[in-house]
């Protein structure tokens, strides 16, 4: 493995001096998500207005269910592409990783573009997979999610099909005692993040998580969970 990729156990100096290296990438993905997002609702609540008013001459309940579908049904284009676009704050850490580059905010939309249903799939998978888990008992949701750093590395480095990405990223997580040893780190980590937001009103977030991601996938690659591609 190349030292430039994970030179020995991660540390939070490693995880700060990455995200620092890629802070605008991260910053300006972290503000077109929030974008995207914000005009979602404002495309929802000017589509409920406008259903409402539409419905206006039905009954009240009936005109106030028309607006709140017709509001829903228009956010969800920009729901599905704030989400595509927040999961580079992900993929940026792998593909650093991977390649052993900075990775620039026109490099990561660029792989984004080249193949965006593959990680709309992906995505979609990966979702329906934590929920219907958090719906069984909570803990088997919880289980998908852990492998979610492996999932999305696989996902952007590699040419797996998105099942068989699914597939694997279970067996390298819990099929071994590195994986195991991950999970743990991973729940540590959150932890940390979680107290971190706690303890900053939610502003400590937007420089905790990207550094926990670029820490986790450091460790991924340590543990030789990942191969990078140098």
């Amino acid at each position: 493995m190349d030292d430039r990729i994970a030179p020995g156990p991660p540390t939070l100096n490693k995880a700060w001096s990455a995200f620092l290296a890629h802070f605008p990438a991260i910053l300006l993905i972290w503000v077109a998500s929030i974008a995207i997002a914000a005009i979602g609702a404002v495309v929802h609540l000017l589509l409920s207005m406008l259903g409402l008013a539409a419905a206006g001459g039905t009954d009240p309940d009936t005109a106030a269910a028309v607006g709140l579908l017709l509001g829903q049904i228009g956010q969800v284009p920009f729901t599905i592409l704030s989400s595509l676009v927040g999961v580079l704050l992900i993929a940026v850490p792998a593909m650093h990783y991977a390649t052993g580059e900075i990775i620039t905010l026109r490099q990561a939309f660029a792989v984004l573009l080249k193949r965006p249903w593959r990680y709309l799939l992906a995505g979609v998978l990966f979702s329906l997979a934590t929920g219907i888990g958090l719906l069984l008992c909570v803990l088997p949701g919880l289980a998908v999610a852990l492998t979610g750093p492996i999932y999305v590395n696989k996902i952007f480095n590699t040419e797996a099909t998105v099942l068989e990405a699914f597939s694997s990223s279970f067996q390298v997580v819990y099929r071994s005692p590195a994986g195991r040893s991950f999970v743990g780190l991973q729940l540590l980590v959150w932890l940390m993040v979680a107290l971190i937001t706690l303890f900053t009103c939610g502003l400590g977030a937007l420089v905790a998580v990207p550094v926990s991601t670029f820490y986790v996938q450091n460790a991924a690659y340590a543990k030789g969970l990942i191969r990078a591609k140098i």
